[in-house]
């Protein structure tokens, strides 16, 4: 400890002398004159598109007595924001899941139980020095020529198909724990440590009660189950707000089955997520909290990739319905849809807009049957492909029927965390968009639905967000494709 304070009085001392400089008596005359913070301007985020703030009347615009849908425009004002320039597909989503199987196999690598060898796991730093263990992941999976604890540790994540037989990943064990710090919650004054700064009203005694607060945690159990778990409690420190959760990422390959009665949907079941063909389009069977776990996995994936462990790195997250809705209607008050005009096709060709189901029991009359390659269809005018039609898309914010009056028209968001215990009616977020199964009318920008958050659909998929920071509004960038 005293070394380093020794090192670290030069740098402080030099520091005082460099403001004194910069905003003293030398240079301006002892006028205050600011000290500039330091500023960056990250690059564009790869198959992104900027999505400069702005200002739009949310919701339908006018009344349609045949869908009882009532106009109720409401003006709000969104952020500017990176968004996906197309849902996220099998192949995208295929590298979470291969990155978790991964994870675990190194972790079984470095277990004494098959092998232990420790260099798939870090546990000091390069002085010696104890640190929290984590994951080394340059070094490399021995897929060729494993020894035989090295091959029970890779097997250890497959099984065999007990009807046909053949090898394949075990869905059961990938399970991927993060957690989120809910600085919304950790930012309220009610929420402060030192009771005397919760209430400014001078006037009213410092309260002493200890507010309650609520965080959701998750262990897997002994017989292997994820166990989901929300603690209330006084408040302690900032840790209250720090959130754990596991989730089971892989997606849910059935609801192909599960969606549609009486069809013959099995090709689906077996080929859709696995078969290469299908990479290039949206991952469907996908909840709403496997989305979120994809979007923390791509931040943490990001921020490893740059070397960046310790250093905040805007998070990848899916969009609030806000953001949503001005994005697809390219922020125009008169788009239905992410074009102009009030029909997902041209009146004179016919020529589709986008991937739905033009007519009763006729799906292919667009030329798709189910889902489409992303991108099949033209962008609007924003760049995004697929704002309406082809899969529905989760957003973050929570459903409620009166949750148009309960946001502000500032970057407008309701967030409800729901705990295992409350009512399943708790539990739904909104869709929006409408997918290669709906109508016309469902496939409208204007209009909002919804889903339970952990419910798998093969409608319904997503795509990601990040906060646009560290550049000068009103200027656009392109993204890298």
């Amino acid at each position: 400890m005293k070394k380093v304070s020794i090192y670290l009085l030069p740098i402080v001392v030099a520091l005082l002398v460099g403001s004194c400089a910069a905003g003293g008596q030398s240079s301006a005359g002892g006028e205050v004159t600011g000290v500039s913070g330091t500023s960056w301007a990250e690059p564009a985020p790869y198959g992104m598109v900027l999505v400069d703030r702005g200002s739009m009347e949310v919701g339908p615009q006018k009344t349609d007595s045949a869908w009882n849908l009532q106009a109720n425009p409401r003006g709000i004002s969104v952020d500017a924001f990176w968004m996906d320039e197309t849902e996220i597909t099998n192949a995208k989503y295929k590298q979470f899941v291969f990155w978790v199987r991964d994870s675990i196999i190194r972790e079984r690598l470095a277990d004494p139980s098959y092998g232990g060898n420790e260099e798939f796991k870090i546990e000091e730093d390069r002085e010696g020095n104890p640190v929290k263990p984590y994951l080394n992941w340059n070094k490399a999976i021995p897929w060729r020529n494993p020894s035989e604890d090295e091959a029970r540790a890779i097997e250890s994540v497959y099984r065999i198909n007990p009807i046909t037989g053949v090898k394949e990943l075990d869905p059961t064990q990938m399970n991927y724990r993060y957690e989120i710090y809910n600085h919304t919650q950790a930012a309220k004054r009610k929420h402060r440590l030192d009771p005397s700064r919760r209430v400014y009203n001078t006037d009213l005694p410092v309260p002493t009660d200890v507010p309650i607060i609520s965080k959701d945690t998750a262990y897997i159990n002994d017989e292997g189950v994820i166990v989901r778990e929300t603690v209330t409690r006084g408040l302690t420190g900032d840790y209250d707000f720090l959130n754990t959760y596991i989730v089971n990422i892989y997606p849910d390959t059935t609801a192909w089955i599960n969606d549609f009665d009486n069809a013959y949907n099995e090709p689906y079941v077996r080929m859709y997520f696995s078969h290469g063909g299908y990479s290039n389009y949206p991952v469907v069977g996908v909840s709403w909290e496997q989305a979120n776990a994809f979007a923390n996995w791509r931040t943490e994936y990001l921020r490893r990739s740059l070397g960046k462990d310790g250093v905040y790195v805007e998070p990848y997250r899916l969009p609030t319905e806000a953001e949503w809705e001005y994005a697809a209607r390219a922020g125009v008050n008169e788009n239905m849809y992410p074009w102009a005009g009030d029909v997902p096709m041209t009146e004179d060709k016919g020529c589709f807009y986008a991937n739905f189901k033009p007519q009763k029991g006729n799906y292919i009359k667009d030329g798709q049957l189910i889902t489409s390659q992303v991108g099949t269809y033209s962008p609007n005018d924003f760049g995004l492909y697929d704002m309406a039609g082809n899969v529905s898309e989760w957003t973050s914010t929570a459903y409620t029927e009166s949750v148009g009056r309960l946001t502000s028209d500032l970057n407008p968001e309701y967030r409800y965390d729901a705990a295992k215990e409350d009512p399943y009616k708790m539990k739904r977020k909104i869709v929006r968009g409408g997918s290669w199964k709906d109508v016309a009318h469902n496939i409208r920008s204007d209009i909002r639905m919804w889903e339970y958050q952990n419910e798998q659909r093969s409608y319904i998929g997503f795509r990601c967000v990040r906060s646009q920071i560290g550049f000068a509004r009103g200027q656009k960038q392109k993204s890298k494709r």
